[in-house]
């Protein structure tokens, strides 16, 4: 009898312990999802003044600083994770189009403003990047102890599903073409 109730015993020890891994993991892809969120929302706030830095030089480039402003409240305004991915490409394309106009303007590329905002915006891209690398490296241990044995059985037990990486779409793979 005592070896059954330790028996019983170690199995809901163990169950308690994998239970608490799956939300340990979970709770980390909320996290790191929520670092990129952060990273993303710098990156929208520092557009604006990107923006304006280079209107001053290129007043005639108005469907370059409506792209840009456009990929910016649609990532402002993106609620899934699938939204922000895609609006998060579309503002990449409209970045390099807006970088690549700024290209033709020497003087534009000689401020310490512009400067200073490219290296902000930079530094953000790196972020980002390092953001989505934390939060794949979180959804594959999650995935993996969710799909493996026995681990897969106590996820199907309390419900807890797979999640999708954060991935490049091919629209973000492309380079950008600007002609004047």
């Amino acid at each position: 009898m005592i070896i059954l109730l330790a028996i019983i015993l170690l199995l809901v020890i163990y169950l308690v312990a994998q239970y608490n891994g799956f939300v340990v993991l979970k709770t980390r892809i909320q996290e790191a999802l929520s670092g990129i969120d952060v990273q993303l929302k710098r990156r929208a706030d520092l557009i604006p003044n990107l923006v304006e830095t280079v209107k001053g030089y290129a007043k005639h480039e108005k469907s370059v600083f409506t792209e840009v402003t456009k990929a910016r409240s649609s990532l402002m305004n993106a609620g899934s994770l699938q939204e922000k991915a895609k609006a998060n490409d579309m503002l990449s394309g409209a970045l390099k189009s807006l970088f690549a106009v700024a290209e033709a303007y020497p003087q534009l590329r000689a401020s310490e403003n512009f400067q200073d905002l490219q290296k902000q915006l930079e530094d953000t891209e790196d972020k980002v990047a390092y953001s989505r690398q934390f939060y794949n490296a979180n959804v594959l241990d999650f995935n993996a102890k969710a799909q493996m044995f026995p681990g897969n059985i106590i996820a199907n037990m309390f419900g807890f599903k797979t999640f999708e990486f954060f991935a490049a779409t091919e629209e973000e793979k492309k380079s950008i073409n600007v002609k004047f």
